[in-house]
């Protein structure tokens, strides 16, 4: 039976950008961990942010692009609770290790986690469309 952590590590894939001797701790951290789960997660975020949207703004579809671009980041900025749940979704898949290490300085890498959860869901704000 695998541990949970070779279970985690198998399953989310490869390191996403290049880590050297030069990068610093954090950035070795987001491109090894933040970044691969965030791509693994990327289904779930959009889904759970279309729940938000029906559960908070349904106005949201009548918004132009910039508008919803502006509002997905307020959001995450803003909704402390939102934040943290979309939080969770990413620490829940950290190794214990890594989780030892994310709490070294966390404030930093959930700083570095949310501008990329932003900008990933950013970049799928044309999937944002009005569905019953």
């Amino acid at each position: 039976m695998k541990t949970r952590d070779s279970f985690l590590i198998e399953n989310r894939g490869e390191a996403i950008g290049s880590i050297t001797e030069q990068s610093s701790a954090e950035e070795s951290f987001q491109n090894a961990t933040l970044r691969p789960i965030l791509k693994l997660q990327n289904d779930l975020f959009l889904e759970v942010f279309k729940n938000y949207i029906s559960k908070h703004k349904n106005d949201f579809y009548s918004f132009s692009v910039e508008k919803k671009l502006l509002f997905i980041e307020n959001t995450i900025q803003k909704d402390i609770k939102f934040r943290n749940a979309l939080k969770g979704m990413v620490i829940g898949l950290f190794t214990i290790d890594e989780y030892a290490q994310y709490m070294l300085n966390s404030s930093n890498l959930n700083k570095r986690m949310m501008n990329m959860l932003i900008e990933r869901l950013k970049s799928n704000v044309l999937l944002f469309e009005y569905s019953n």
